[in-house]
């Protein structure tokens, strides 16, 4: 099975009519248009209807794409859910979740828009966690509901609720950073981390981009389509992974052919769980397109 990418999640304000028009020229993973924090109260309407005619038009039928809705408990959260269903959206970003609750009473949104409208492949749901209530309950969220593609943190909403404030060290987010990545991955989901604001900084953003791929996320959202190159560059094995995963995988199948039980390689163990790291990163460099299918 193909592995499927989701290294950039690129915010797209959806009142704002070019990037609206021309994100997918930027070639990110996902396209995420936003009708939440980045629209005026004034513009939600008309927001609301170019997002919708976005998503049905033929340029974004080859690219992911995904929408932050307004909260369910706003006018506008079930009028945005509507709209998207209709027009085809892959993912729902669900702001906000603090609780399974909130997962829930949105899947069953989805499911009952779904029926109405006969739409036969299920919308994903994406629950970004924005809280200190939410990173607690971490855990449970992402366990809850089968439409789960992931979880993401939210880190502006985050320190604000912790009555701090970035940093470039980064610390204010770590605790929240490891609960949502060891959330996600007990519940086999997608981990993705949020958006690095200053835009001008690109050192600061390189480092943020190596460390959260050091934890283990699987991407990381954007507001600048400049940084997805550089991003997508950070997250592609190298070549010495390559041809480090490659010998494994070899020895293995040598192993399996010979009979033996157990295969060294510079003197260190070959075990499973090295097998499956060598396989993980053949699936990442093939799907990065620095492999191809065929090797």
């Amino acid at each position: 099975m193909k592995t499927k990418l989701r290294r950039s999640m690129l915010f797209v304000p959806g009142a704002n009519t070019a990037m609206v028009c021309n994100a997918f020229i930027y070639k990110p993973d996902t396209v995420m248009f936003d009708l939440e924090d980045s629209v005026a109260l004034s513009e939600k309407d008309s927001a609301r209807w170019m997002v919708y005619h976005a998503l049905k038009h033929f340029t974004y039928q080859d690219i992911e794409t995904a929408v932050r809705v307004n909260p369910l408990d706003t006018p506008f959260g079930l009028l945005d859910l509507e709209a998207v269903i209709r027009a085809g959206v892959d993912i729902i970003r669900l702001p906000k979740t603090d609780s399974v609750d909130d997962v829930l009473e949105m899947e069953q949104e989805i499911a009952h828009i779904e029926n109405k409208i006969g739409r036969e492949k299920k919308t994903m749901l994406l629950a970004a966690i924005e809280s200190a209530l939410g990173v607690v309950n971490a855990v449970d969220i992402a366990r809850c509901s089968k439409r789960l593609m992931g979880i993401a943190l939210g880190a502006e909403d985050f320190v604000r609720d912790l009555r701090t404030q970035r940093t470039k060290e980064g610390s204010e987010l770590m605790a929240a950073r490891n609960q949502i990545l060891l959330a996600a991955r007990a519940a086999k989901i997608g981990a993705f981390d949020s958006i690095f604001s200053d835009v001008k900084d690109k050192e600061g953003f390189m480092h943020e981009v190596n460390y959260i791929k050091s934890l283990g996320f699987d991407g990381k959202s954007l507001i600048n389509p400049n940084q997805i190159p550089s991003l997508h560059k950070a997250f592609e094995p190298s070549k010495k992974d390559i041809d480090w995963a490659i010998e494994v995988l070899e020895a293995a199948k040598d192993a399996t052919i010979r009979g033996l039980g157990v295969v060294s390689i510079d003197g260190k163990m070959v075990d499973a769980p090295i097998i499956g790291r060598a396989q993980w990163i053949i699936s990442l460099a093939k799907a990065s397109g620095v492999l191809g299918e065929e090797q």
